[in-house]
């Protein structure tokens, strides 16, 4: 369905607009039923409810400047993951702050309408290619930090914001972004997950090859490296 809507973008201004606007209604329908046919994927709030829930690519506020999922889609993951992030929350909560995810699963639809309009080869992963973006699989969800007030945190940069000063390692000045940062990658750390070299918000289970069919990936399987530095 998609792809077929795709292959009608290429006219005029007004066109180019009320085909962008199909293509993305019949995200919804897709991504809707994909969703649905994932039990195998548990809703992170039933979970923990205390853990807020802010998903980006169901709203404008993203790299691509259009909602990816559906009103009131649930941010999914696995189950062991959900048990990390109780963790994460439960460490972060000794010092005030509370967990808030940007990004859970990530239908494959999704991934590659996030390709198609990011325009961010370097950051953002090819579904077509390898086994494509960890979040497809449930195993990687986009982090930050929430205070007690439910305030957001100070970062090095918003999401999706792909810049040098997004990086895992934070080269900047402000000494409480700095300390955010490090609690963050502390607590997600201590509970089993790995950062993004390119993004500060991204962290995936140690535990990603269980789940993922890496061996796909041809390059990954001769040579047994991480994942692809992409999203």
């Amino acid at each position: 369905m998609i792809a077929g809507a795709i292959c009608a973008y290429n006219a005029g201004s007004m066109s180019r607009r009320l085909s962008l606007a199909i293509i993305f209604t019949a995200a919804m329908w897709t991504l809707h039923t994909s969703q649905a046919a994932n039990p195998q994927l548990v809703d992170i709030a039933m979970v923990d409810p205390t853990i807020v829930i802010d998903l980006r690519y169901a709203t404008e506020h993203n790299v691509t400047g259009h909602a990816l999922y559906p009103r009131g889609v649930r941010a999914l993951i696995l189950p062991s993951v959900a048990q990390q992030l109780v963790g994460v929350q439960n460490y972060l909560k000794q010092f005030r702050y509370r967990l808030k995810i940007w990004d859970a699963y990530r239908p494959k639809e999704a991934q590659e309408l996030l390709w198609k309009y990011a325009s961010k080869d370097q950051y953002v992963a090819n579904p077509e290619k390898g086994f494509g973006s960890m979040h497809s699989y449930g195993v990687s969800v986009d982090a930050t930090l929430v205070d007690d007030w439910s305030q957001d945190a100070s970062m090095p940069t918003k999401f999706d914001e792909f810049t040098p000063q997004a990086m895992l390692r934070y080269a900047g000045r402000d000494p409480l972004v700095k300390q955010h940062l490090t609690l963050l990658q502390v607590a997600m750390s201590r509970n089993n997950f790995y950062g993004l070299r390119v993004e500060w918000w991204h962290f995936t289970t140690a535990d990603w090859k269980k789940y993922v069919p890496y061996w796909e990936d041809k390059q990954m399987s001769q040579t047994g490296e991480s994942p692809s530095p992409k999203s």
